[in-house]
């Protein structure tokens, strides 16, 4: 089987330190080769892949100033589609865009919805909904308007992952996007309550909400803010502390930190928001909360819990093989 793999341009693929779609996008395209899978990668020309790589974009957008992020789109989509006749499925991590090609080629095509921006861009979806082979990424972030092919949660290699002990002063860690959206200064008042040093990693996405409800907290002691973290740092972090803090205040479509967290054995005190009840089992591999005064009880139960399980949860549930079978089959049901 043929397989063209489209990935974003705003980073590399795999990422050097944030960007969640990337990483899926390597994850998968790895493990297909693996199993044999004919795959061509759509990416930057910087991206690490052992599949064939095509690409127009010299340097993610993100990284690179000078790079006009429309034009390296629209080039990118475009090298893609230009490619189709030689593929037997095109799988598209793109978004919406590459949707308004679909019914220029015969090739098939899947489109993995990493989450919906936007209700604006709900149209674009319902009106290539008779042609994409849409998948969802949680049971939660399925839209009720739109036909799905399949649910397929993401995959992390689980046996490259350390096992951490966790944190010798109760150390909880934050990892992720520095927005509203992902809970930041609930993070910080919740390690401030329970008497818990609190390290928070990502980048900062919302530069207002940073200089206003996050860095005047940071004391270089009970919190610390680290900057983004590549993969390795990122699991050395997650491993050394008792929990991920995850108390988003949107409806999470998937969670990979969550996911990075439970492999190292590090539980998830997570808001029942979105996918959240899918990743974490309550009262197993972390706490579901519904608020504040939830999340501080939680950490003074964190004893409670099992690291090891937390481990065995995210091996059973959250391989990158799981990931694969459920990809493959989606794809020999559209060649079929």
């Amino acid at each position: 089987m043929r397989v063209g793999m489209l990935a974003p341009v705003a980073w590399r693929v795999p990422p050097r330190h944030y960007g969640p779609w990337e990483l899926v996008v390597s994850r998968l395209t790895e493990g297909l080769v693996a199993r044999g899978v004919d795959v061509t990668l759509f990416a930057t020309a910087d991206s690490v892949t052992t599949a064939r790589l095509v690409a127009v974009c010299e340097r993610p957008y993100e990284e690179d100033p000078s790079v006009d992020a429309k034009v390296a789109e629209c080039l990118h989509v475009a090298a893609a589609f230009e490619h189709a006749s030689e593929l037997d499925v095109l799988h598209n991590h793109f978004d919406f865009l590459p949707l308004s090609y679909s019914r220029l080629v015969d090739t098939p095509v899947v489109t993995t919805i990493h989450g919906f921006s936007s209700t604006r861009i709900l149209p674009v979806y319902r009106r290539y909904d008779d042609r994409v082979a849409y998948v969802a990424i949680s049971d939660a972030d399925r839209h009720p308007h739109l036909r799905y092919a399949a649910t397929v949660h993401h995959g992390i290699p689980v046996d490259e992952v350390p096992v951490g002990a966790g944190s010798p002063d109760g150390q909880l860690v934050f990892l992720g996007r520095i927005h509203p959206d992902k809970g930041v200064a609930e993070a910080i008042e919740v390690g401030r309550r329970a008497g818990r040093p609190l390290v928070i990693a990502g980048i900062v996405q919302d530069r207002a909400y940073f200089e206003s409800e996050v860095a005047p907290n940071v004391d270089g002691d009970q919190v610390r803010y680290v900057g983004p973290v590549g993969p390795d740092d990122r699991d050395a972090l997650l491993g050394s502390s008792d929990a991920l803090m995850h108390l988003v205040n949107f409806d999470e479509p998937f969670g990979l930190s969550m996911v990075e967290s439970l492999a190292c054995g590090t539980p998830v005190i997570a808001t029942r928001r979105g996918a959240v009840p899918e990743v974490v089992v309550d009262g197993a591999t972390g706490y579901i909360v519904g608020s504040t005064d939830e999340a501080v009880t939680a950490v003074g139960r964190l004893a409670e819990l099992d690291r090891d399980a937390c481990r065995a949860d995210a091996t059973k549930r959250f391989g990158v093989d799981r990931m694969v079978d459920n990809y493959l089959a989606v794809y020999h049901t559209l060649v079929r």
